[in-house]
């Protein structure tokens, strides 16, 4: 792999523009207007051909001004369809957003079909074409796409800075926005106008198809592995970087490997996207697959190691000459796991020094044993306060379940409540210190 100049510029496109998007997009994914943003990007086309067709020129900026006006144009058709005509809103960008593009399909197709005015260009991108076209700044020759998108990523961020406060509550809870004095519409209408310029500036390097992967895979990524709208937003430009980087990367070197000559770079900054999407959906705090499975499984060894101490502390209460009783089978059995289970549960427990292991079975430790009397007086205080002030009729099922949701103050507090309860309501002692 050599790397040149050209890359450099390659790749320097594809982060404007990657990160140009994404600011935008975390809004998007936010108010669950994902599918506006591919909207948008598809409908601004008949904007391109009817800038040209009234000034017979690809002069980029009378593109981008076309395109521009008909993206907002899109965003208030919608809004129109939706209230007026009563459409569900996915409905409504379904008929407007395929209307349009048609339309500009139809306009490229005809009325500008004498030109080089290549559709597949707008639908695909050419970033590899990108460092061709240069302005000279300060002596040094620069590519006009990367002047482009610097002043829609400075735009966009200048936008998002003076305006975070009104985003944020408009965002999150449009009624409010509105009882203090910030009309949640407007702002709707002024992110679709910042959707409809990012979307026009970034056609050149990711194209009308492509910019919708760029505006809301890094936003939905970022989402699943925060809360906060601040660090959504930087976690979403730094995929967004990473995915621009790897994917010219993953361009040049990957399809020598498999047999091809060459990829389409665009196309490929976007799969590394969805791979950072997927990684992200496996592995996040919290809302990651694995992570959520993880939690589960850690809860539950928890459940089964707390009813493990309890039933032995209970199995003390009232002795017996029969060792069975504490043998791995009749732990299996008590407690309705199988041998992989029980195994995890106790040496969960010996680990911690809550168990130990003789001859004849499993015993609390003095430590296990102090851990298991608070559980059983938990129990023992929520059958009290679910007899005495709700009148269940089956406190023990119930405060089972409760048993293992309660700290120690909120333990306190109910025993206070209580006045300090003796026995449970099946006459059994409630242990003390």
């Amino acid at each position: 792999m050599t790397w040149t100049s050209l890359d450099t510029w390659i790749v320097i496109t594809g982060i404007l523009s990657a990160l140009a998007c994404a600011i935008p997009g975390c809004f998007l994914v936010l108010r669950k207007m994902s599918m506006m943003g591919d909207a948008i990007s598809h409908a601004v086309l008949p904007g391109l051909a009817l800038a040209f067709l009234f000034t017979h020129s690809r002069d980029s900026l009378s593109m981008f001004i076309g395109a521009a006006a008909v993206g907002v144009l899109t965003a208030l058709f919608i809004d129109w369809v939706n209230r007026l005509g009563r459409v569900e809103e996915s409905a409504a960008m379904g008929v407007v957003f395929t209307t349009l593009f048609a339309l500009g399909l139809i306009l490229i197709v005809r009325g500008a079909d004498h030109v080089d005015l290549d559709p597949g260009c707008v639908l695909y991108g050419a970033v590899e074409l990108v460092p061709l076209d240069t302005v000279s700044v300060a002596g040094w020759p620069v590519p006009r796409a990367v002047l482009k998108l610097s002043v829609m990523l400075l735009l966009n961020i200048g936008f998002v800075c003076a305006l975070y406060k009104e985003l944020l509550i408009s965002t999150f809870d449009p009624a409010l926005s509105d009882t203090q004095g910030i009309p949640s519409k407007w702002m709707n209408f002024l992110l679709m106008g910042m959707v409809a310029t990012t979307a026009v500036a970034a056609f050149e390097s990711v194209g009308s198809i492509l910019v919708i992967a760029m505006m809301i895979v890094p936003a939905a990524t970022a989402q699943l592995t925060t809360d906060r709208l601040s660090g959504m937003l930087w976690i979403s430009g730094a995929v967004a970087v990473a995915s621009a980087v790897f994917g010219h990367l993953a361009a040049i070197t990957l399809p020598p490997l498999v047999g091809f000559e060459d990829t389409n770079t665009a196309g490929m900054m976007a799969v590394v996207a969805g791979l950072f999407f997927t990684v992200a959906v496996l592995f996040a705090p919290r809302k990651g697959i694995l992570s959520r499975l993880l939690y589960q499984l850690e809860l539950t060894l928890k459940v089964l190691q707390e009813d493990l101490l309890g039933m032995l502390y209970r199995l003390e209460e009232t002795p017996t000459d029969s060792p069975e009783f504490h043998t791995e089978q009749t732990i299996e059995e008590a407690l309705l796991v199988n041998p992989f289970q029980r195994f995890l549960t106790t040496y969960g427990l010996k680990k911690k020094g809550l168990l130990k292991y003789s001859d004849s079975g499993w015993y609390l430790t003095d430590e296990g044993r102090e851990r298991a009397r608070k559980l059983v007086k938990t129990h023992r205080l929520w059958e009290v306060y679910l007899h005495t002030h709700l009148d269940t009729p089956h406190v023990h099922s119930t405060a089972h379940r409760l048993e293992h949701s309660i700290d120690e103050s909120q333990l306190h507090q109910m025993d206070q409540e209580l006045d300090y309860p003796d026995i449970d309501p099946h006459g059994t002692p409630i242990p003390r210190e």
